[in-house]
């Protein structure tokens, strides 16, 4: 029996226009009024998610998200912090070495800012700020660790060619001391080390006195793919890569076919 589903954001619950389809928003209450827990388990921050959850129309305020990758989870009911892991000062200053290596562009987050170190932020980071609702605020290395700011995780940007050369280059080094992750073409992750989103949820059903068997886990990304494996029913999305779908344990269709719907009604209804 499903007690908790875990679902992914970019590329599974949201559409392709970042919308979340009508189906799906059904298919969650029914789920819900069943006694599942809801829990969103997202790279993006926590300013990005909240306008997205507002839209869910949910009348339970005892759910959870689980933000930045597996690096801070929140509760509803008023989006305090339950459980978070951070970067220090010395991690910070590392990535900020490599960043200043390459082409692509450092970001940290907090519980409220898109940070941009490096000077004026390059296309790719002020796009992505769009599809998070923020602002960006540039921070110098020294303000970024002062200790002023709780930093959750770092994302390298550039375009595609920039990210490739940043991975081939680093990415081997970066995770002897993160956890990093090529998330999108134009996205290499770097969270504190053994932080993703399975970390996360692991601790969250510890809490919820809920067993993996007990999970439903949907995503398409090479960031889901810890939490497809952890829960009990990892199913990935017909939009994910074939070496996605080959971790699962079934696949639906796309976010395009209102895939989250189609699972759960299969699964959990």
């Amino acid at each position: 029996m499903i007690k908790l589903l875990a679902l992914d954001m970019d590329g599974t619950l949201l559409n392709e226009a970042k919308e979340i389809p009508q189906a799906h928003i059904d298919a969650i209450h029914k789920a819900i009024e069943k006694g599942v827990k809801l829990v969103l388990c997202t790279g993006r921050p926590l300013f990005g998610v909240l306008p997205y959850y507002k839209k869910l129309s949910l009348d339970t305020d005892n759910e959870y998200v689980i933000v930045n990758n597996g690096c801070s989870t929140h509760q509803t009911s008023d989006w305090g912090l339950v459980d978070w892991r951070e970067l220090s000062k010395s991690d910070i200053e590392y990535l900020n070495d490599l960043a200043e290596k390459s082409e692509v562009q450092l970001t940290l987050f907090d519980e409220e800012h898109y940070f941009v170190l490096g000077g004026k932020p390059n296309p790719i980071v002020q796009y992505d700020a769009t599809l998070v609702f923020a602002d960006l605020t540039e921070i110098s290395l020294e303000e970024a660790t002062s200790g002023k700011y709780r930093m959750f995780q770092g994302m390298f940007l550039g375009t595609k060619e920039q990210t490739d050369d940043f991975e081939q280059r680093f990415a081997e080094e970066l995770c002897q001391r993160f956890s990093g992750v090529r998330s999108q073409p134009v996205i290499y992750e770097a969270m504190p080390l053994g932080t993703t989103k399975a970390s996360a949820l692991s601790r969250l059903a510890d809490i919820l006195n809920i067993q993996p068997s007990e999970i439903m886990a949907m995503g398409d990304a090479n960031n889901d793919i810890e939490m497809l494996e952890f829960a009990g029913l990892g199913i990935a999305m017909g939009n994910a890569s074939d070496h996605v779908k080959s971790l699962a344990d079934a696949v639906t269709t796309s976010n395009e076919e209102e895939g989250v719907a189609r699972a759960i009604e299969e699964y959990i209804l």
